[in-house]
């Protein structure tokens, strides 16, 4: 059955068509169509507190397109929201205001915590350990959510403002930073016995190209060498020499930079990366919905 998601992140808005259904009493989401626009909403936001209004019209159009999309290709269910960047810009109620107006579509501001939770809802696969405690990481433009679960149960879970459109512009201050190791120094007696699920076009990619493609394992190692290797090459070269998107080259750098300082402090011998995000995890929800309905 498929099911249309929006996602309105600092770096991107994306628009995934998925089939959801049921095998083996565990909800599968399988990518149809993913459609990604890089607006960029947090380079506004994180320079000027606020969305400007060239950016917020080509929000617009986008969603327009989007959901005109959405009309022809008739999902059992769709749905829209939007992550760090709107919910941290002073005029993003005002926007996003003007895109139910102008599109018809109701767009819905979540905060850190609940974004980790719709993305560790799609928790359908085993890493493959017997290791108890899991860590998922999901690393956007304007934040990283992070959970950590002992078996199916819910440990902790925080959001840090640590994103890579914010480390570009040098909005991240070193308190926050030492938030983050602080937090994660609370898992101590686990490092070394935590399974890490990373999530993000950054680690997506990073794992695509350096890490093994037929288990989606990234170790440290190359997680380490990902990060040396990228760094070596100017912005022009990441797009010249090795095929990056200009809107990827960019920010890539800084992706890696904060999975190695987790991983690193956690003592982790690989990142897992199963290609999943918000938009997934959001049609997991409108499926779980759709059969508590008696469908």
């Amino acid at each position: 059955m498929i099911f249309a998601a929006i996602d309105i992140g600092s770096n991107a808005v994306r628009l995934l068509f998925a089939n959801a259904f049921k095998k083996d009493q565990k909800i599968h989401v399988e990518k149809a169509t993913l459609i990604r626009i890089p607006i960029r909403l947090g380079k506004d936001v994180y320079k000027n507190n606020s969305i400007s209004k060239k950016r917020a019209g080509n929000l617009i159009k986008t969603i327009k397109a989007f959901k005109l999309l959405i009309d022809v290709y008739k999902p059992a269910g769709y749905t829209a929201c939007a992550t760090a960047a709107m919910r941290e810009a002073s005029n993003g109620d005002e926007i996003l205001k003007n895109v139910l107006k102008e599109t018809g579509l109701k767009v819905r501001i979540v905060d850190g915590l609940e974004e980790a939770a719709i993305i560790r809802s799609t928790n359908n696969f085993q890493p493959p350990s017997g290791k108890t405690f899991t860590m998922y990481i999901d690393l956007g433009g304007g934040s990283t959510e992070i959970s950590v679960l002992s078996g199916p149960d819910l440990v902790d879970a925080r959001s840090f403002k640590i994103g890579t459109i914010r480390l570009l512009n040098n909005k991240v201050p070193d308190t926050e930073w030492a938030g983050l190791s602080a937090w994660l120094k609370n898992f101590a007696g686990k490092f070394g016995k935590i399974n890490v699920i990373g999530s993000g076009g950054n680690i997506n990619k990073i794992a695509k190209i350096y890490g093994n493609p037929l288990n989606n394992m990234l170790s440290y190692q190359e997680l380490e060498y990902a990060y040396k290797h990228l760094k070596s090459y100017s912005l022009h070269e990441r797009i010249e020499n090795l095929g990056l998107r200009p809107d990827r080259a960019d920010v890539i750098v800084p992706a890696a930079n904060v999975f190695l300082f987790i991983t690193r402090i956690i003592k982790a011998e690989a990142v897992y990366v199963p290609k999943i995000g918000l938009a997934d995890g959001l049609i997991h929800k409108m499926y779980e919905e759709y059969l508590k309905k008696g469908n």
